[in-house]
């Protein structure tokens, strides 16, 4: 549903083909605020979409789940209610199989890594582009949560068997391996988090240093454990296709190049908010815990059977699963050894 404004004197003709003069509006549907790394990532996209085309194609954002929640956005992208959505892999596990491998407990903390590793895998693997295709859906570009953490009010995590009989919001491999802990895991979407800590639904919340300050669940929070763990990478930017196939080959490309470089300008932007947020919290009373590594590694171990889970239901799906999971892992070595050897982006630009 490719958004096209073609103003003839006061006249404003829509859906027409795109012609000189004529400015393609491009509507994007994102559940979470206007604030928060993001959504600053997200505006940045916006901006530069506008910049390098030099007017020809601008993103219009409806912030706030005005368009749809998170839990709708596969079907709001694919069926055309947005040309462009944010689209959370947690929430379709049987849809976005493919796209799951981001989220699967790889002890692969890094945020910039993992959405390198990401961006290439989802361009580059033939079983992602077939399904994706089959889903009338377009990738564009990724985001990553940053490493998972754990926030309580009324209770903290200093040890892997605190969470049992915790209420805790969880999502994806990691919310299964608190409740193969002993936790009593709550659905719910992490825009409803702070509701549900205030009010007592919930224990704890699986959480991300950016997203408790974007959403200020600091506010219902006690205590903080940073899990040094994994993070959950299953979160990005989808296109229609239709919509997509309505343009021009340089507006395909350009918004292609936009997304892949997205990836570098999240990480510069997530990795500062992560380290505003810890500093906001403990300003604000809440107890920020450094998880003892045996502790972690108590949780790395229960998670390695959700990674042979992920492998069978991609099989099931249709996908070479241990393949797919084998080239991910590649790419995350390839990654890693590129942060090791030149650093990160934006650290070699400020040299």
């Amino acid at each position: 549903m490719l958004k096209i404004k073609q103003f003839l004197g006061a006249a404003v003709l829509a859906g027409c083909a795109a012609t000189a003069g004529a400015e393609t509006v491009l509507i994007h549907g994102e559940a979470g605020p206007n604030r928060g790394a993001r959504a600053a990532a997200l505006s940045w996209y916006a901006e530069q979409v506008a910049a390098r085309s030099e007017g020809d194609m601008r993103i219009d954002v409806q912030w706030g789940g005005a368009l749809f929640k998170a839990n709708a956005a596969l079907a709001g992208v694919k069926d055309g209610i947005a040309d462009l959505g944010t689209v959370i892999a947690v929430y379709y596990p049987q849809e976005l199989v493919g796209y799951g491998i981001a989220d699967l407990p790889l002890n692969n903390p890094d945020a910039w890594v993992g959405m390198r590793a990401t961006d290439e895998f989802m361009r580059t693997n033939a079983a992602i582009q077939a399904d994706l295709d089959a889903k009338n859906l377009v990738y564009i570009g990724t985001w990553t949560t940053s490493q998972v953490n754990i926030g309580c009010k009324d209770a903290a995590i200093r040890t892997a068997e605190d969470v049992e009989n915790l209420k805790v919001r969880g999502v994806g491999a990691y919310g299964k391996v608190f409740g193969e802990m002993g936790a009593n895991m709550v659905r719910m979407s992490i825009y409803d988090a702070y509701q549900g800590l205030d009010t007592g639904l919930i224990d704890c919340s699986q959480g991300y240093s950016y997203a408790v300050a974007a959403l200020k669940q600091y506010e219902v929070m006690d205590s903080y454990t940073m899990l040094n763990w994994g993070q959950v990478g299953g979160v990005g930017m989808f296109m229609n296709k239709d919509s997509y196939q309505s343009l021009s080959a340089d507006q395909q490309a350009l918004l292609q190049d936009v997304g892949s470089d997205m990836a570098d300008e999240f990480g510069r932007i997530i990795t500062a908010a992560n380290e505003k947020a810890i500093t906001q919290m403990k300003d604000n009373g809440v107890e920020v815990i450094e998880l003892a590594q045996e502790e972690r590694a108590a949780l790395v171990e229960k998670g390695q059977q959700f990674v042979a889970a992920w492998s069978e239901n991609a099989a099931k799906a249709g996908m070479p699963g241990e393949e797919m999971l084998a080239e991910y892992q590649a790419l995350i070595a390839k990654w890693t050894e590129t942060r090791d050897s030149e650093g990160y982006p934006w650290d070699r630009q400020a040299n």
